[in-house]
């Protein structure tokens, strides 16, 4: 006995490597030339698109962050401070603003950001004077000044 239909099904490959192919076509339709009609050639174009399209989010990512550090500078310059001092006295007061928000606030809420800007000075100062101290080695510290020869 010879099972014809079984040996059909299984050379067939069955409507579901339509519907697979008809899914890789989509998403090739807008490429010029065969690209958007031949499978073989559709799925190398498609999996190179995909791959640019992985690279393109990472690369959209690294440049929004390059521009909000940009104008969050050019807001900080505004009120004669450097970015960088602005991020690390902002983290040393407790303040949890990404450069995200930081950046909407100095195009949006200048006020906002000018209160942000003088937090970070009056941190800033204080380190100062904190660093320079009244001139005498704290409780405790032993340091070179104290050696006598």
């Amino acid at each position: 006995m010879v099972f014809l239909t079984l040996s059909c099904l299984v050379r067939s490959r069955g409507p579901d490597r339509h519907w697979k192919v008809q899914e890789l076509l989509k998403h090739a339709r807008h490429f010029r030339g065969r690209k958007n009609r031949c499978y073989s050639l559709a799925v190398r174009a498609v999996r190179r698109a995909f791959v640019y399209a992985t690279k393109g989010r990472i690369l959209k990512k690294r440049n929004m962050r390059t521009l909000w550090i940009s104008r969050i500078a050019a807001a900080t310059r505004e009120h004669n401070m450097k970015y960088p001092a602005l991020i690390h006295n902002l983290g040393k007061t407790s303040v949890q603003l990404n450069r995200r928000i930081l950046s909407e606030l100095a195009i949006t809420e200048p006020r906002t950001f000018l209160s942000l800007a003088k937090l970070a000075q009056a941190r800033r100062e204080e380190g100062f004077r904190a660093a320079l101290g009244d001139g005498q080695e704290p409780a405790g510290v032993f340091s070179r000044a104290m050696v006598t020869h």
